[in-house]
């Protein structure tokens, strides 16, 4: 059925063959990670997403759509304020979540 528009191919994902590797292993640590409804409360107090887009609701999607190039950009953004910790209706300690994850792209680096 033809729908008269389609989805560009660079914005595809294919979720089954999506690498979820590091969500796996960031799971392992922070449990709370799948806590996160992605209420945006995180992003409204944040104060680098307005000028960098840093969103740790964003960063948890990425994780699971094995985007780990675009993870690690927003993460360079964090100021590790941690205003997103103090505002997060579930209780998710956002902050220690970006330090496990900012900690497994170390070791990556260091790895290679």
């Amino acid at each position: 059925m033809d729908f008269g528009f389609g989805i560009a191919p660079s914005s595809s994902i294919n979720l089954d063959k999506v690498d979820l590797s590091l969500y796996r292993k960031v799971k392992e640590v922070e449990p709370d990670i799948e806590r996160c409804m992605a209420c945006g409360s995180c992003s409204a107090t944040c104060p680098a997403a307005k000028f960098s887009g840093m969103s740790v609701r964003k960063v948890i999607l990425g994780l699971q759509r094995g985007q780990q190039k675009e993870v690690r950009k927003m993460l360079s953004n964090c100021m590790l304020c941690g205003k997103c910790n103090m505002v997060c209706p579930r209780g998710i300690n956002t902050r220690h979540l970006i330090l496990s994850v900012c900690r497994y792209f170390d070791m990556k680096e260091e790895q290679k």
